[in-house]
């Protein structure tokens, strides 16, 4: 089962991206799903690399390294990125810039599309 999760709230202060993270991860631990993220708007922030939080808060950046190390892929909008400052060498390892014709690609080929 392919599952494509679009995310497009900030890293921090929602609670809807937090669960969304955790959904994700949860859904690649899954032998039978092939799970990609899709991160846009303000949620390219979640996969910016070495995030400081406070002792005892999650950092998401971890959180969602799992869905890479589950063979699922983890893909950031370049136009979101670009808006953002965000260059790809301040992407976390197996996160990556895609473009609006991979997600239009990813959707066309899921059996679930979850939008956060």
């Amino acid at each position: 089962m392919r599952t494509l999760l679009i995310i497009n709230g900030p890293a921090y202060g929602s609670d809807t991206t937090y669960n969304a993270v955790r959904l994700a991860v949860a859904l690649a631990k899954k032998d039978d799903q092939d799970v990609h993220v899709f991160l846009m708007g303000d949620a390219v922030t979640v996969a910016m690399r070495n995030q400081k939080t406070p002792d005892g808060y999650y950092t998401l950046d971890r959180m969602l390294a799992a869905v890479p190390r589950s063979g699922g892929q983890v893909l950031c909008c370049g136009t979101c990125m670009d808006a953002r400052g965000v260059g790809a060498d301040m992407l976390m390892d197996h996160a990556r810039r895609s473009t609006m014709d991979e997600l239009a690609d990813l959707t066309v080929a899921a059996d679930k599309v979850l939008v956060f």
